[in-house]
This record gives C-alpha cells, sequence and structure tokens, in this order.
C-alpha cells in the first residue's frame, strides 16, 4: 500500500511578493496526505531557497514506497523521517504524521507536542520591497493591520521607505525584514539610525551563514535583531545565543517539522531569545499547524492566507484585524473548503 500521495498546487498572491532575493506573483504548494486521508502535512519553499520540487518529490516517492508501520508516538517521528532530505520535505511528513497521531487520540496538535493552549494573536502583514511613496501608500491601504512588517535590503532608499511608511501609519507596530540583504557594518550604521522610528525588531540584516556580523549588528542595537535565513538547525541556536542575538525567527518549512520547531522553540526559551513565529506563503495546512505553537511565542507572523487569494484550506481563523485563533477541531485541524 502507498503510505501516501502528493498534489501540487499553484498559490497565487494578491499582490507581487518582492524581497532582496526577487519577485514573484505564485508560489508552489505541495499537499501530502497519508494513506486513508488519516493525516496530512504540506511542503512548501520558495525559489530563492534554490531547493528543486524534483528534490521534494522524489523524497516523498521513497516515502511512499516504504513498507511497515507508521510511528504511533510523537517521540518516534523525526527516526522515522530522518535527516536525508529537503527540510520542506521532510516537514511535510513530519507534520502529517503529527496530525495523523493527533486527529487518532481526538487531540487539537499542541497537546499531543505537550505546549500550552495558544491565545489569539496578531499577526504582522507584509509590505514587500517598493519605492518608498509606493509603500507609505501600501501601509495606508491597510489601516485594519495593526502589526506591519517590512521588506528592504539592498539599496540606499531603505531608510527613505521606512520614514515614509512611519508618517503613513504613525499607529502601527513596525518590524523591518532585510532578508539578508546588508553587510555587517553597514548595517549596523543604519539600523541605529533606525531606531528613531520606534521599530520592534529587525530581522535578519544579513547572510544567513555570517553568525559574527549577526551578533555585530545586535552590539549596535538596543533593538531585538531576529535570525531568519540563519536559524535552520538546533546548533544555530546556540551559535546565535553565544553571539548575543536576541531573537529568533522558526517556520516549520525551513527547520523540518514540528518536532525539530518545538525543539528549537524550547532551546531558544531556555537561553533567553526571544521567539517570532514565520513562514513561507503557504496553505493553511502549514499555517494552522505552526499556530499550535504561539503559547510560547512573542509575535507571529503568519499571515500568508491573507497574501494568496486561492487557499483551499481552511484552518486557523483571521479576524478583520488578523488576529490569528485556532479551530477546535483535533490534529492540526485543516479541512478542505474548495477542490484544489
Amino acid at each position: 500500500m502507498t503510505l501516501l500521495t502528493w498534489q501540487a498546487l499553484t498559490l497565487q498572491l494578491v499582490n507581487p511578493f518582492r524581497v532582496s532575493y526577487g519577485s514573484s506573483d505564485t508560489r508552489q504548494a505541495f499537499w501530502i496526505r497519508l494513506a486513508g486521508d488519516e493525516g496530512w502535512g504540506e511542503g512548501t519553499i520558495p525559489f530563492y531557497y534554490n531547493i528543486p520540487n524534483e528534490a521534494m518529490t522524489a523524497f516523498w516517492d521513497e516515502t511512499a514506497r516504504r513498507s511497515g508501520p507508521l510511528p504511533d508516538d510523537p517521540a518516534d517521528i523525526p527516526a522515522w523521517v530522518g535527516q536525508v532530505g529537503p527540510s520542506p520535505a521532510r516537514c511535510a511528513v513530519d507534520m502529517a504524521l503529527h496530525d495523523r497521531i493527533a486527529r487518532q487520540r481526538g487531540l487539537p496538535l499542541y497537546q499531543l507536542l505537550g505546549l500550552p493552549e495558544p491565545k489569539p494573536m496578531i499577526s504582522s502583514f507584509t509590505i514587500s520591497i517598493a519605492e518608498p511613496d509606493e509603500m507609505a501608500k501600501m501601509a495606508l491601504d491597510i489601516p485594519q493591520y495593526s502589526i506591519i512588517k517590512i521588506k528592504l535590503g539592498g539599496d540606499n532608499r531603505d531608510e527613505a521607505r521606512l520614514a515614509a511608511i512611519r508618517a503613513a501609519r504613525p499607529d502601527a507596530r513596525l518590524r523591518v525584514d532585510a532578508n539578508a540583504g546588508w553587510d555587517a557594518e553597514g548595517a549596523a550604521r543604519l539600523v541605529e539610525r533606525l531606531e528613531q522610528y520606534d521599530l520592534e525588531l529587525v530581522e535578519q540584516p544579513v547572510g544567513k551563514d555570517d553568525f559574527d556580523g549577526m551578533g555585530f549588528v545586535q552590539k549596535h542595537t538596543r533593538l531585538p535583531i531576529a535570525a531568519d535565513e540563519s536559524v535552520r538547525t538546533l546548533e544555530d541556536i546556540e551559535k546565535l545565543a553565544a553571539v548575543g542575538v536576541k531573537a529568533v525567527n522558526l517556520k516549520l518549512m525551513k527547520v523540518g517539522g514540528l518536532a525539530p520547531a518545538v525543539k528549537m522553540l524550547r532551546r531558544a526559551r531556555e537561553l533567553g531569545m526571544q521567539v517570532m513565529l514565520g513562514c513561507m506563503i503557504e496553505t493553511s495546512i502549514g499555517i494552522t499547524a505552526m499556530a499550535h505553537l504561539m503559547g510560547l511565542a512573542d509575535w507571529v507572523d503568519l499571515d500568508a492566507p491573507i497574501l494568496i487569494s486561492n487557499d483551499p484550506f481552511d484552518g486557523a481563523h483571521f479576524s478583520p484585524q488578523a488576529e490569528i485563533s485556532l479551530p477546535a477541531r483535533p490534529g492540526i485541524g485543516a479541512l478542505l473548503k474548495t477542490a484544489p
């Protein structure tokens, strides 16, 4: 019997998504289903992570041919999934296995994981890179969203962009994400100037492998520097804490699933770091799975269902102000609402 099947989905973005790596108006997602629809998962990654879709589908094809029973204890999932294969492909299988066990036990996912009950939290809403006046207009056009995440990085207009947005939305809580678009010394000087715009945090100012650079920028600002692309493993958490970085952004697709994400979240907490729960451009399967971890988070950036126009799933509920609450259903809690 085939253990799982996968289906490709093309997600349509409401607006083109521009970051320091490039621009796109669609994203490829994959819906993973265990045999008998016992559990669902998702494997989705942006083009700029350079993970070919063929590498992910090859992992799922190989997994589908495995023999023997599926794990019935969450503690056995990491060994069953293994460490070989692209992280979003492993994430999809990890997610589906957790969903299966939680459904069988009639538990919401957070209870299966031994996490606090998540209370509703407001997600940030992302504005992609554009001209300063265009970004200010984007901010004005979303008065219902009180937390704005601003994509920056790569040229000498970043401060002008932020200044325009702050002038347009003096009421908003602002977070900045450079997507590794700056160098360490330039980032340190720029972030010191950006403090005047009343920011909550600055995310990934320098390259993903520049741990010392991340620490250098952190030493030059009172703002939390949040690592995103630099956080892929538990060892990365240790390295970032050692150089003084104050925060991390965890994403299921990036770290390989729920089991490693929970371990990394708990370790970050032990080290006194703040934690953001983030996402790729994903469907409500992935977003809802991550929302089950909100009980241990400081910030959430899970706005993907707002950014896409054709999410085929119903999962976490978003209020008009982007406040996220979980569905009262066992497992991840995602249902199919439209034919993909």
